[in-house]
């Protein structure tokens, strides 16, 4: 920066006691972080800021969001501009048609190409060591997957993917402009005219549900606005909402929350107590054979650890099982129900979920030898 005459604004934050504190992952805690330092710097006079995300970025965000299930909206990818409101993958409409504070002028560009632009100028490519730790599923998809497409299904993946992210962007621009003109004509206060939606094809009943629930704050997956759709009684949302028929209306309403939440730092070797369960774990590094339900790769040994109840969207790996599930859906089929199911233990890290109490360690992070981190479980004594 002085080379060039420019000026260099820096800033530092704990990642890990935010994603504590306010119960988040460690990508999203960082995630916040950064937008609060945008959204600083252009408090501070800046107009835009530039980030470095290429074409291979956007064909590896679409990639996981086609695996992990999504609508148009999310097959959009990576935007080129948003505003610096935008803090969460989810973005809503103010956020995308907002003040396009944020660019990313990088985002047509191969990395490879990026790569060889800065070598042809002398200057060193810089990376994170985190984007080659192959437990983050992103890294997966960069590192094993999206190579393996190259070589047997398609040598233009990437392009053929950020074409398609392009297609669906252009049709969301478009959709948003449609629903923000028609909401008006079904939602009010709180409430869907069942009769007036009704009238509009099935594409736009959901996007009117969906862009309703949004207004509350409230985001859908797309077996919530079917249930909502197709609502005769009552059935319940997430963050303790639940929607309500009466008559020719269906009305959202929040519930009082009985639910619970925690979330404790759990180093190696350690111990946390739960006092809302009445239960302990500990950790510990081993190097004697143990079940291998019960020992994680000992390179987690160096990682945060973060013991908490589960969140809902969540998956776990359990052992014996071909792929994730679901860990609403795992408690479901061993009947684990209310007050138990909501505050079902699980210890995390980065974003992933490692261990589930009553499964044991997830599937492709188990100790391959005898060496590892045991995790082990005892009630508190009165």
């Amino acid at each position: 920066a002085q080379k060039h005459g420019l000026e260099l604004i820096c800033d530092s934050r704990d990642v890990t006691v935010r994603a504590t504190e306010y119960k988040l992952s460690l990508e999203a805690a960082g995630r916040a972080f950064r937008y609060e330092f945008f959204r600083s710097a252009l408090e501070g006079g800046l107009n835009r800021i530039a980030t470095a995300h290429t074409l291979d970025d956007q064909a590896e965000t679409l990639l996981l969001k086609l695996a992990r299930g999504s609508g148009t909206r999310g097959l959009a990818g990576i935007w080129p501009k948003v505003a610096a409101s935008h803090r969460s993958s989810a973005i809503s409409e103010d956020e995308k048609h907002g003040d396009p504070s944020i660019v990313r002028p990088l985002l047509g560009t191969r990395r490879q190409d990026l790569r060889i632009y800065l070598a042809e100028m002398g200057q060193s490519w810089r990376e994170d060591s985190s984007n080659r730790d192959l437990r983050h599923t992103r890294n997966r998809i960069r590192h094993g997957i999206l190579p393996r497409f190259k070589r047997h299904v398609n040598p233009r993946v990437c392009e053929t993917l950020a074409e398609t992210a392009e297609i669906a962007r252009s049709e969301e621009e478009y959709w948003a402009t449609e629903i923000a003109r028609l909401l008006p004509q079904i939602w009010r206060e709180d409430t869907l005219d069942c009769t007036m939606i009704g009238t509009f094809p099935l594409a736009v009943r959901r996007r009117l549900v969906r862009r309703a629930a949004e207004s509350l704050g409230l985001t859908l997956e797309f077996h919530h606005v079917e249930e909502v759709l197709e609502l005769k009684g009552c059935v319940s949302l997430p963050a303790g909402w639940r929607a309500r028929r009466d008559g020719d209306g269906i009305k959202f309403h929040k519930e009082p929350t009985t639910r619970s939440d925690y979330a404790y730092p759990l180093s190696v070797p350690g111990k946390v107590e739960i006092p809302e369960l009445r239960l302990a774990i500990e950790t510990m590094l081993v190097n004697e054979a143990h079940g291998p339900d019960d020992l994680l790769e000992s390179s987690f040994a160096k990682h945060e650890l973060v013991l908490r109840n589960w969140r809902i969207g969540e998956r776990f790996w359990p052992a014996h099982t071909r792929e994730p599930r679901k860990i609403k859906e795992i408690l479901q089929d061993r009947h684990v129900i209310g007050d138990q199911k909501k505050s079902w233990p699980v210890i995390a890290s980065g974003g992933e979920v490692v261990w589930m109490r009553g499964f044991g360690v997830r599937r492709d992070f188990r100790a391959r030898g005898e060496k590892g981190v045991l995790i082990r479980e005892s009630p508190l004594e009165n």
